[in-house]
């Protein structure tokens, strides 16, 4: 008897020994992501350039080339005008590119957008203030407005309202690099602003200008575990970027550019007073990065928690990135989760959590495959 109990504490121990160290293997394995596909929400859209979600679930976007801003049931596939708006001018990026709510809706009933439309005798971008009540639109204004060039390109057009209850605003350099270095010029910044549109008084420069040295953005997310914004950035024939944003910051593109001799260089960065914010992800050969959202709560499985999503127009891609403990850079490389049926423009977190995207004809939600 004592030699049995003996060899039975013995395989306990053993037992509980093998059992530990198939556990700490485990741990130490990192989570591998599952598959990821993309189911279609609404197809046959008409550039859905930006999209967000009422307290209901329902989506409201804005569409590129007619300047209509409409409200899409998921559960229903219902889909009405809600507001039209007039003069949108439509040529390479311009047109209806940005769409928010008012943070306290439907008890303050506004909608915003930022638009290219006619205005004054030129054309301007806009950033209008919609009151729509009872389902319908009850009048409107703009907040904010600025000439273009006669370039159609760098307009910019990202809005989103932040936990701070402000909204942010992404302005592209109209190709005009130096115009980004220019604080009181509206071109190539970051602009944060109260929701009657005046400059919080907080803003670093007094301005509604929070941060610059911007080219040309079409994505902008905040960080739910941390408050912190982070925006995606085309680079010319080099360098997209993703860059955290901070108060005042120094983005440093301006006319002095030059693509780096080597891809350690960052002369894409290279204007402007210190300290120059520099990327904190790069992509030295382009890819059209575009909207970015965070998978928090994604249901993707656990291999994507807590990670960075992004687009891109060249390849239909959406990539992933892990962020550091401090969730204040990033660690290793961006990999690959879906690629999708078409390029990619917006992308949000939806009710729940969940990540949709919009591109040329449709609205995706992404799933775990």
């Amino acid at each position: 008897m004592r030699t049995t109990r003996a060899f039975l504490t013995v395989a306990s121990i053993l037992g509980v020994a093998l059992l530990l160290a198939t556990i700490a293997a485990a741990v130490s394995r990192p989570a591998r992501a599952a598959a990821v596909d993309a189911v279609l929400v609404k197809g046959n859209l008409q550039k859905p350039t930006g999209f967000t979600f009422d307290r209901k679930g329902r989506i409201w976007y804005i569409e590129k080339d007619t300047g209509e801003i409409r409200i899409l049931s998921p559960g229903t596939g219902k889909n009405r005008l809600i507001f039209y708006v007039t003069g949108v001018n439509p040529d390479g990026e311009r047109g209806g590119l940005g769409v928010a709510l008012h943070p306290r809706w439907p008890a303050k009933p506004f909608v915003y957008a930022y638009v290219t439309r006619a205005g004054g005798g030129s054309i301007q971008n806009q950033l209008l203030r919609i009151r729509a009540e009872g389902g319908a639109a009850a009048g409107w204004r703009i907040l904010m407005r600025w000439s273009v060039t006669s370039a159609t390109n760098h307009n910019g057009g990202r809005i989103e309202f932040g936990p701070d209850g402000n909204l942010w605003i992404v302005t592209g350099d109209n190709a005009n690099p130096a115009t980004s270095q220019e604080r009181k010029n509206l071109r190539g910044k970051i602009l944060r602003i109260r929701p009657d549109g005046s400059a919080p008084k907080d803003n670093p420069f007094g301005t509604r200008v929070w941060a610059y040295g911007i080219r040309n953005s079409f994505g902008m997310a905040f960080d739910p575990k941390t408050g912190r914004l982070w925006e995606t950035e085309n680079g010319p024939s080099c360098n997209d970027e993703i860059n955290l944003i901070v108060k005042g910051g120094n983005y440093a593109w301006g006319p002095s550019w030059q693509c780096p001799a080597s891809p350690t260089a960052a002369d894409t960065n290279a204007d402007g007073p210190s300290p120059r914010r520099l990327p904190k992800a790069r992509f030295v050969t382009p890819i059209g990065i575009t909207g970015a959202a965070f998978c928090v709560g994604c249901d993707l499985g656990p291999g994507l928690g807590g990670d960075l999503l992004f687009g891109d127009v060249n390849t239909a891609r959406i990539r992933a990135l892990d962020l550091t403990a401090g969730r204040s850079a990033f660690e290793g490389s961006a990999r690959t989760v879906v690629q999708l049926p078409t390029v990619i423009y917006s992308m949000e977190r939806g009710p729940h959590g969940r990540v949709y995207v919009s591109g040329p004809t449709g609205i995706w939600r992404l799933r775990q495959g």
